[in-house]
């Protein structure tokens, strides 16, 4: 899969709150995104860029993701040229619908994140993925939902957006693309629901979710974490498969090629602390 540094957690951050900037990097959230769009007013788009740069200036090594407002819009061709700022670190795009306007940006030299939240964007998923320039995929469940007249935690509505997720997160495996971020969870006082949506997200293959509050980001990170006993069964994997992986047996079960794959996986999204943890565990139990 791509290079891309694991991302859990995505909090977003309205470029009018310049204050909560800071906190949001201070959160534990692996990326903050500043949103100059839906939580900017229209009158306040402008102001809202002075604020991103001024934040920009004063924090040079401050490393921000940005969403921009979609193409069409009057605002667009400001926020891309103010997103050449190195301080920032990619360009999230809402609405995306057409790989020559992910292409457009990416000549920036800004990795770009184009968020699916149309029913175009889903039809038009595999050229977007594969547009030169994309570093992930994330999933716009709610605007999603709007453009189709979907009705929120319907059973079909459900099964339906199951199904978006399989795609983004096949269309993301064969571009070789980091693993897609779900959709925000709406609800800030469900933290149980918040957590089986995270978990259901890992378990399609997701690497992380969209957060718009930074109460739900522990939640998120926790459910997108491997545990110690995945990572201490990662780690057995690799040392029963040997330097020359060659199929091999654990705990009665054949080590293969895609058991292999998947080990090292895990053991790519740990942190280092995490590593250290389960390498210390592994060594008192032998």
């Amino acid at each position: 899969m791509g290079s891309a540094a694991p991302m859990r957690s995505a909090l977003f951050v309205p470029a009018t709150r310049p204050e909560r900037i800071a906190k949001a990097l201070a959160s534990g959230a692996d990326g903050v995104i500043v949103d100059l769009e839906d939580a900017v007013a229209p009158g306040d788009k402008a102001h809202a860029r002075d604020n991103l740069r001024r934040f920009l200036e004063q924090e040079p090594r401050a490393r921000l993701c940005v969403r921009i407002n979609a193409v069409g819009s009057d605002q667009h061709r400001p926020d891309v040229a103010l997103c050449a700022h190195p301080g920032v670190s990619a360009i999230v795009l809402p609405k995306a619908a057409a790989a020559a306007d992910i292409e457009r940006i990416a000549a920036t030299g800004k990795p770009v994140w184009p968020i699916i939240e149309s029913a175009t964007g889903v039809v038009q998923l595999r050229a977007l993925a594969r547009a030169r320039g994309v570093e992930r995929l994330a999933l716009g469940t709610l605007d999603l939902m709007h453009d189709l007249d979907w009705v929120a935690e319907a059973p079909p509505v459900e099964r339906a957006l199951d199904q978006v997720r399989c795609e983004l997160v096949l269309h993301s495996r064969a571009a070789d693309l980091a693993p897609p971020l779900d959709g925000v969870h709406a609800a800030l006082d469900d933290e149980a629901g918040l957590s089986r949506a995270a978990a259901r997200a890992r378990a399609f293959g997701f690497g992380g979710m969209l957060c718009i509050h930074p109460r739900q980001v522990e939640t998120v990170n926790a459910a997108f974490t491997p545990s110690q006993e995945e990572l201490v069964w990662a780690r057995r994997v690799l040392e029963a498969a040997g330097s020359r992986e060659a199929v091999a047996v654990l705990d009665g079960q054949m080590v293969d090629a895609p058991v292999i794959a998947r080990a090292r996986r895990l053991l790519s999204r740990a942190k280092p602390d995490e590593m250290s943890a389960s390498v210390s565990r592994r060594q008192k139990e032998s």
